[in-house]
């Protein structure tokens, strides 16, 4: 199994494949397949490529020991999110994760619960404030 670079960004497409597979854990090509085809028009084989190269880049790990053979991501979900939001800032956002926030809020009426948490968590960063 080739090891993630910690710099491997995934693709869109691969962000895709990885969500389907985060969300069940482990996935085999088929069941990817199936719930990508839902969303958009993807072939079989185009999916299946798209999971050798992710093996082959360290984004997914497959079990071969098993028919059909099992995919697994090898970064959790919330790893892979920091670092591409993190670039995000960098290169958008001149490394401001403040100026990217008040954007991502300006672009969308949040919800509620989601107001809620935002406050919650202003809260806990001023709490570690000296």
């Amino acid at each position: 199994m080739a090891k993630p670079s910690p710099d491997r960004k995934p693709t869109d497409s691969e962000l895709a494949i990885l969500a389907v597979v985060w969300e069940r854990g482990s996935a085999t090509v088929r069941e990817v397949y199936e719930a990508i085809r839902e969303r958009q028009d993807v072939g079989y084989t185009t999916i299946l490529k798209f999971m050798q190269i992710m093996t082959e880049k360290g984004l997914l790990e497959k079990d071969a020991s098993v028919r059909p053979q099992v995919f697994k991501a090898t970064r959790p979900q919330k790893q892979t999110q920091s670092m591409l939001l993190g670039d995000l800032v960098d290169r958008a956002f001149s490394g401001s994760p403040g100026n990217l926030v008040l954007r991502a809020l300006s672009m969308r009426k949040s919800t509620p619960d989601e107001l809620r948490e935002i406050r919650k968590m202003l809260d806990e960063l001023e709490g570690d404030q000296p």
